[in-house]
């Protein structure tokens, strides 16, 4: 039989051009020439990425690199033989040697059509397996080759072979829905065994690597048995997905016949008028939608939800979403409340309890208390205008456990809500239903925690929320703690006005200035205090210890901890304003106690422990603190001054050093200072010059000079306006070479003219200057109104110097009583 040719006419795309050699592939003769004698030694060399091409295929290859397309211009020019051998990497664009396997096939150049891209197509006839002796690189690569024999003998193990291939490869055809029927057609027509053979190979649908193994194979029983493992590897792979297939249409199939069932129960029981009767779910949420105390239009917008449900399928996607809804709508409550209790003395004897000290915190929840109480009997049941209470203080301070101290005087549910970080509105007012995953806000899931409608929800850190493109959450606020508007307020996911005015709302904060000011407009601030070191005894005796002994199993018979050592560890362990690390610490030395105990726990008798001052250093290691002391050996300096600083911690003492020296005109400012404190100092500066004659100093003095102020610690951020006093007084004395005293410290911010500003958290500074051995502080004038508030402990031992002008603490702070300059 003739082969059939193929002319470049005959194709005018790639369908075509592949159909064209499919149609070869079953027309192709069978006989084969004389190889030995036709095929050349050596031939060009066109790798292949990802297909093997056996004997007796042929196939269309897409030729682009440009040494591949120089070996296909070489087979053009000579006898169109070409080598076509496989790639051990395919990812690799230009293969070496090392890349190219040592068996291929031998094929010749039916046909080459060249693209408009550039590319070529090529049509390829396999001719026969090769081994390969040896590659040659030029332009392109070529290879001296050694045809393979094909001659073998038919015996019975390889007709028992072949006919084990047909019924497997039919088998395999028939389950594998991506080969046409049409190949076993082509199959039964193939007579001679290789033939066979490379028409299966060729089919399966199996690894590169699989398949080079069978062309290197050099017996044809050995071929066979490997497509036999490949054809039964691949029956595997087809029975497991055909199982899959068969267990995904059985899952349809039964989906479908309950959702048709359900459809037609539905549609029955809306004839008997029985649709809820018989699902014991709906009948629950239906009373619980009846006995939850809705409002009216809350309870019509629920009872249209809960009949949307009813006629809906259980498989539609809704389903879950109204569900959710209607879950929600009956989880919240709305009518039940806790009966409040009002009794003053009650609740002034829970918060001092509760807490030690903070007595104008106390004063201001007590007057809250009596103003419900009378609201309570004018049936006035909403939190009273501007009585939002913000707790503002340090770390540790008490701010938290108050408002739980607060529930518990009102004999209400208390709720804690920390904002901190929050920057997305929808956190606060929740998320629209239309959204997957959506939810209530924060302030619906604490009413739905509460279980009631009147509890303390104490919303904490209200200073450190934020906002980004997603909304800002302080303006959702505004309505919460607004009481001329929270009593509807509307949740983007219950889409329905929700009363908040009976809620008692109260906030906390670390510092008052970050709140925005419409939200700190709806709330009375409330500041916290830091607590003195007395405080801090007593608060540790009478709740810390007791607490602490309590939860490691130990009594009050078992340690004792002095006055004196408390104040050690307030001193030397920790500083801040509160009390957290204070109670960290004791912990730590009740539970090394509780473990020495435990240890001699065979002794007979058990004595009680007395913490010293050793034991202490012991359990707690080397002490990390050192208080700040005034310089008492050197009654007096020159360009060193003492000031107060108001830090997270508490109050600390800042000492300002100033020097000059000759040099280029500068002003230097180290210790890591920000920019309000560098003005400062520039103003301070600025100041001396203004008013250089009235203190003798000579014209010509600040002329190449160096002025380098330094703030110790300077691995501490400082910054802030009221160290302008203190910076002057230091540069003033350096100048002047007038000595300061160094029991005087002083706070203020100043002006150019001299004017002493105030300033805030005098409290906490005066507290760090009684601490650090300072008998006289110089404050703004303006600030001896806040003296009023001042415990009676500090003031008993500090002598307190208000001050309008810079010139009227020169008598206080300078050792002499007239500040000139001296050569």
């Amino acid at each position: 039989m003739a082969k059939k040719i193929i002319e470049k006419d005959d194709f005018l795309g790639n369908d075509e051009f592949d159909e064209a050699a499919s149609e070869v592939i079953y027309e192709k003769e069978s006989k084969i020439p004389d190889l030995n004698s036709s095929i050349p030694a050596n031939l060009p060399v066109l790798p292949l990425k990802d297909i093997i091409v056996f004997p007796y295929m042929i196939y269309p290859i897409l030729a682009g690199r440009e040494s591949t397309i120089a070996a296909i211009n070489k087979s053009i020019e000579k006898d169109k033989y070409i080598l076509l051998v496989a790639q051990v990497d395919e990812k690799i664009e230009e293969p070496t040697f090392e890349n190219l396997y040592k068996t291929g096939t031998v094929a010749k150049i039916i046909q080459v059509l060249r693209l408009p891209n550039g590319l070529i197509k090529v049509l390829v006839d396999g001719i026969a397996a090769a081994n390969v002796d040896k590659f040659f690189s030029d332009k392109h690569i070529s290879a001296d080759i050694k045809v393979k024999s094909v001659a073998f003998k038919k015996d019975t193990e390889l007709e028992a072979l072949i006919r084990q291939a047909a019924k497997l490869f039919t088998d395999y055809v028939q389950t594998n829905r991506n080969i046409p029927q049409e190949t076993l057609v082509a199959y039964e027509n193939i007579k001679e065994p290789d033939r066979k053979l490379y028409y299966i190979a060729s089919t399966i649908n199996a690894d590169i690597q699989k398949k080079q193994q069978i062309l290197e194979l050099n017996d044809i029983h050995k071929q066979y048995y490997e497509v036999l493992f490949l054809l039964g590897s691949e029956m595997e792979i087809l029975n497991v997905e055909k199982e899959i297939d068969a267990k995904i249409y059985q899952t349809m199939q039964k989906n479908q016949r309950k959702f048709i069932v359900q459809e037609q129960i539905r549609i029955l029981q809306d004839e008997l008028g029985e649709g809820m009767e018989s699902d014991p779910e709906l009948i629950k949420l239906k009373e619980q939608i009846d006995n939850a105390g809705m409002p009216e239009p809350v309870l019509k917008k629920a009872t249209e939800e809960f009949n949307k449900l009813k006629k809906m399928p259980s498989m539609s996607p809704d389903y879950s979403v109204i569900r959710n809804f209607l879950d929600w709508m009956v989880s919240v409550p709305w009518s039940f409340s806790t009966p409040d209790n009002f009794n003053l003395i009650r609740a002034k004897k829970i918060l001092d309890e509760d807490h030690y000290g903070l007595d104008k915190a106390k004063d201001r929840i007590i007057e809250l208390i009596a103003v419900l109480k009378l609201l309570k009997e004018k049936n006035i049941n909403k939190t009273p205008k501007g009585q939002i209470l913000c707790f503002v203080g340090p770390p540790g301070v008490g701010k938290t456990s108050l408002g739980k101290s607060i529930a518990r005087a009102l004999n209400r549910n208390f709720v804690r809500i920390s904002v901190g970080g929050v920057r997305d509105e929808a956190e606060i007012r929740g998320h629209r239903r239309t959204y997957i995953g959506s939810m209530p806000g924060k302030i619906i899931q604490a009413m739905k925690k509460a279980g009631s409608i009147n509890p303390v929800i104490l919303i904490d850190e209200i200073d450190k929320m934020s906002n980004d493109f997603r909304g800002d959450p302080a303006s959702a606020m505004l309505e919460v703690l607004d009481p001329e508007q929270n009593s509807a307020f509307n949740d983007h996911y219950l889409d329905v006005d929700y009363d908040l005015s009976s809620v008692l709302f109260i906030t906390t904060a670390n510092v008052y200035y970050n709140i925005p000011l419409p939200l700190l407009d709806r709330m009375e601030i409330i500041e916290m205090r830091s607590y003195l070191d007395f405080e801090k005894v007593q608060i540790a005796k009478r709740h810390i210890i007791p607490k602490e002994i309590e939860e490691h199993g130990l009594t009050d018979k078992d340690i004792e901890f002095p006055d004196d050592i408390l104040l050690k560890i307030i001193h030397e362990y920790t500083r801040e304003a509160g009390v957290r690390n204070l109670e960290r610490e004791i912990s730590s030395i009740i539970r090394k106690t509780t473990k020495d105990i435990v240890i001699k726990k065979s002794n007979s008798k058990r004595k009680k422990v007395i913490v010293k001052s050793k034991r202490v250093e012991k359990d707690l290691g080397v002490k990390r603190f050192s208080q700040k002391h005034a310089d008492e050996e050197e009654k007096s300096r020159i360009g060193s001054a003492t000031g107060l600083a108001w830090t997270s911690m508490g109050g600390d003492i800042l000492n300002v050093d100033v020097t000059i020296m000759n040099g280029t005109n500068k002003f230097i400012l180290t210790g890591k200072l920000g920019e309000i404190m560098k003005e400062s100092a520039q103003a301070g500066l600025s100041y001396i010059k203004s008013y250089a004659k009235e203190f003798k100093i000579p014209d010509a003095f600040f002329k190449n000079k160096e002025i380098h102020i330094h703030l110790p610690e300077g691995a501490i951020p400082k910054d802030g306006p009221s160290a302008g006093i203190t910076m002057i007084m230091a540069m003033l004395s350096a100048i002047t070479k007038s000595p300061l005293r160094s029991d005087v410290a002083m706070t203020g911010e100043i002006t150019l003219r001299g004017k002493v500003l105030p300033i805030g958290g005098l409290n906490e500074k005066l507290l760090a200057a009684v601490r650090s051995g300072i008998k006289t502080v110089l404050i703004p004038k303006d600030n001896e109104k806040d003296l009023v508030e001042i415990q009676k402990e500090i003031l008993d031992n500090i002598n307190i110097v208000p001050v309008e002008k810079v010139d009227e603490a020169f008598k206080h702070a300078f050792i002499e009583k007239k500040v000139i300059y001296k050569k």
